[in-house]
């Protein structure tokens, strides 16, 4: 069962609209059916039946009898009944206290019940039954036959009963005509509904279609999307319902889109402007950090201060400068073929991280890298495991198929299952789960984005004996570029 309303639910909306008309059509043809055949029925062998309870009952009021009854006055009662049935011949059985007789050489009185016989000896006006013997349908009559002149003198029971069976073939086969005919019909019927049922079926699925594409539209991103809308109906409904949501969303996402540029000319109006000040404050924090040691203690740990958040401010506003150039597409690839080893090894060499990292890079690992970008994903991926984690930091470099494989491994507590998903946020510091962080929050902001401008990909996770591990995979080729032969 639940596997058919799985297939059932497979099947296309057009399928089941028109399965469910056809099946309502079937539904109300076949009632209709059940009772017109039942009336039909009922109709048929009710006429049958009444027209021949009343010859019966005229017949025998009409027989003159004279008792005491002989077996062959008996007889030719029976014989006189019997000719005259209607509307088919009877079969007639005459009774007289013990002396039987019938119209027919070989009787059938096995088809008379025995509560047809009490009935008809019990009332005046007889009685009749329809009952089924050996498959056939027959009416099964019994009278009494009595005795009076009427308005003068009571009619006074003979003892004489007559019985008269009538075979319903006919009735029947006329009854089972008509359902052949309504089967034979049904077919025909059915086929004829399908159309109306497909017309209704177009009715209603054309503005479902319209709906579709439009939202496969709008999700394209062409918020001017909108639906035509025909008639007065739910349908229609639904289409101005939509398309005052999608009204509604164009504005809101401009409206959005707008404060988000803002917010970027924003960042980048400020990181700009502070780069001239920044400059001449890092010039002079140089210069009092060399005085620094004349100075007295207050003092020189003042201006060492002072040197340390001058520095930091100078890196923040460098990470919302490169920020803001992704943010605004502006940030491009400037490729070139490198040794990828190497170029790990002079990140290390530059900021003096030699001793403090390990390091396992392959000789002879080529890769179509940007390399000031490369730079700032490995300085960024190894400054973080620096700070956060503990030794040993390792960095590890391999080529699989055709991409470069470079992992970023600390010997820290690791990352709580709760900062994961959020690693590479912005301004996004996981305090509670690693030591205080010294950075602004950008550092993995900024890896990813470079990766991705790479067209490859950067993962957090905890290795197996404890730690952060950071696994960066990037192309070694640019797509539909093939490596040197």
């Amino acid at each position: 069962m639940i596997r058919a309303l799985k297939r059932l639910g497979r099947i296309g909306l057009r399928a089941r609209l028109v399965a469910a008309f056809l099946l309502v059509t079937a539904i109300a043809a076949g009632t209709t059916a059940t009772l017109i055949y039942q009336e039909a029925r009922s109709a048929i062998l009710k006429q049958a039946q009444d027209t021949a309870v009343d010859q019966l009952r005229d017949q025998v009021g009409a027989q003159t009898v004279k008792l005491p009854m002989t077996r062959t006055s008996l007889r030719e009662l029976s014989l006189a009944l019997g000719r005259q049935g209607k509307p088919h011949p009877w079969y007639v059985y005459a009774e007289y206290g013990t002396l039987r007789a019938s119209n027919v050489s070989q009787p059938t009185s096995a088809i008379l019940t025995d509560d047809l016989r009490r009935r008809a000896r019990a009332n005046a006006h007889g009685s009749f039954q329809r009952v089924v013997k050996d498959g056939r349908p027959w009416l099964t009559m019994g009278m009494p036959v009595m005795l009076g002149v009427e308005g003068i003198q009571p009619a006074q029971p003979t003892g004489i009963t007559v019985f008269a069976v009538m075979p319903l073939t006919t009735e029947e086969e006329n009854v089972q005509a008509m359902v052949n005919a309504a089967r034979d019909g049904a077919l025909p019927a059915l086929a004829i509904a399908l159309v109306p049922a497909l017309l209704a079926a177009r009715s209603v699925l054309r503005p479902v279609r319209d709906l579709r594409r439009a939202a496969s539209s709008m999700g394209k991103g062409r918020l001017d999307t909108r639906i035509e809308v025909k008639g007065s109906d739910e349908l229609a409904d639904l289409a101005w319902t939509f398309n005052e949501s999608a009204e509604a969303l164009e504005r809101s996402v401009e409206e959005l889109q707008k404060a988000e540029a803002r917010a970027r000319r924003f960042a980048s109006d400020v990181s700009h402007e502070l780069r001239t000040p920044l400059a001449g404050m890092l010039a002079v924090t140089e210069v009092l950090d060399e005085d620094a040691a004349r100075l007295d203690p207050d003092t020189a740990a003042a201006v060492r201060l002072i040197s340390t958040e001058t520095d930091k401010l100078a890196t923040l506003v460098d990470d919302l400068m490169e920020i803001s150039r992704f943010d605004a597409k502006a940030a491009e690839l400037h490729l070139d073929e490198v040794d990828a080893a190497e170029t790990i090894a002079k990140t290390l060499q530059r900021r003096r991280w030699q001793e403090q990292v390990a390091v396992d890079l392959p000789e002879g690992i080529r890769a179509m890298l940007d390399p000031r970008r490369f730079d700032v994903i490995v300085a960024n991926l190894v400054g973080n495991a620096l700070r956060h984690g503990t030794a040993p930091v390792r960095v590890a470099l391999r080529a699989d198929g055709d991409r470069l494989v470079t992992e970023v491994s600390d010997g820290g507590p690791g990352i709580a299952p709760a900062v994961l998903p959020h690693i590479f946020d912005r301004f996004y510091k996981a305090d509670a789960a690693r030591t205080r962080s010294a950075g602004s929050g950008l550092g993995l902001a900024i890896t990813l984005e470079n990766v991705r401008l790479h067209g490859g990909t950067v993962r957090a996770a905890n290795g197996p004996s404890g730690g952060a591990v950071f696994t960066v995979e990037l192309p070694l080729r640019p797509p539909g570029e093939e490596a040197p032969s």
